[in-house]
């Protein structure tokens, strides 16, 4: 299988794929989605046409069955999904008049965290799509124990042949003390090659550090790109070769921001991957990628995220969302 450019591969995503219990149109009553950070990364790039990989651990109850159908009706490979024994994990969600979210977790126990390595084992193998091309993962997967190590040596094992891709994706109520997490952080930056932060994300984890002070900092420890989110402000990004871009926002009503960052994610890969930037022989081009292609990565990645605003949810768009938000100069509408 190949995606419309013609490069044969696949992007694995590796992490959680849980349930979001979130206000419903009709005051006082709410409804179930799915959602994950890495789950909705995983259904943003089969969206965008880029064949996905989902790594997680699903139960075998009613919501794990839903998740199921929502990834598979997605078009997200599930072959290395784990049937898990225990129950699915849930995220209650409010949203602020500003859209943005607040999260309450029910995760005691639950399927998303009791990785093996014996689990993970065989996830990196090719498959129909051809060879995983890159790995992406973050959030609650690379934080809570006990399957956060089995993940971490799951990145480490992937980096010689593929593209490491990481989202920290913070959630202070279940992460703990923030200078833990950020140690934490810094010892995956060895490994990363792609890291999408949120200026969110940076207030809790290093509030006295800007985020151009950030880009310079997380550059050197290693990674090829990393790229901060500013919300409506849009991203500051720099390469390894020197390069630092601020590209703007996009002007849309906002919903919620519900799944923005993954939707930024999904396109970031999506664009490297269109742009052939991604898997280990093209490492070296990945670090001296040029402005042009940068800035039309970026731009991407912040029109897909604008979209998801726009939308109850995480809701991510598809390539003909994109197109037609470029056509018009806007973000498409819901």
């Amino acid at each position: 299988m190949t995606d419309p450019d013609g490069t044969a591969g696949v992007i694995a995503v590796a992490g959680e794929a849980l349930v979001d219990i979130v206000p419903a149109p009709v005051d006082g009553y709410f409804e179930l989605a799915p959602g994950g950070s890495p789950a909705n990364v995983a259904v943003g790039l089969a969206r965008l046409g880029v064949p996905a990989r989902m790594i997680a651990r699903i139960a075998d109850d009613l919501l794990g069955r839903r998740l199921r159908a929502h990834l598979e009706g997605n078009g997200v490979e599930l072959d290395h999904v784990v049937t898990a024994d225990e129950p699915t994990s849930l995220a209650l969600v409010s949203v602020g008049p500003d859209g943005g979210p607040s999260y309450d977790f029910r995760i005691s126990g639950t399927a998303d965290w009791q990785w093996t390595a014996a689990e993970l084992a065989g996830t990196l193998r090719p498959g129909a799509a051809g060879p995983v091309l890159a790995v992406h993962s973050g959030s609650l997967a690379l934080t809570t124990p006990p399957g956060a190590a089995a993940l971490r040596e799951l990145l480490g094992r992937a980096a010689p042949d593929a593209t490491i891709s990481y989202d920290p994706n913070c959630r202070p109520l279940l992460m703990g003390d923030p200078a833990d997490v950020l140690r934490g952080v810094h010892d995956l930056l060895a490994t990363a090659d792609v890291v999408k932060v949120s200026a969110e994300d940076l207030e809790w984890l290093a509030p006295a550090t800007t985020p151009e002070r950030l880009v310079e900092d997380w550059l050197g420890r290693g990674p090829a790109l990393v790229a901060v989110t500013l919300g409506p402000d849009g991203v500051l990004a720099g390469s390894a070769s020197g390069l630092r871009s601020r590209r703007p926002g996009r002007r849309v009503e906002v919903v919620d921001t519900v799944g923005a960052g993954d939707s930024f994610s999904a396109a970031l890969l999506a664009g490297l991957h269109r742009h052939g930037l991604l898997g280990a022989q093209a490492r070296p081009a990945l670090r001296a990628i040029d402005a042009e292609t940068l800035d039309t990565v970026l731009d991407g990645a912040v029109a897909a995220a604008a979209i998801t605003c726009s939308r109850r949810g995480a809701d991510p768009p598809t390539s003909a969302d994109l197109a037609a938000g470029a056509a018009t100069g806007q973000p498409a509408g819901p």
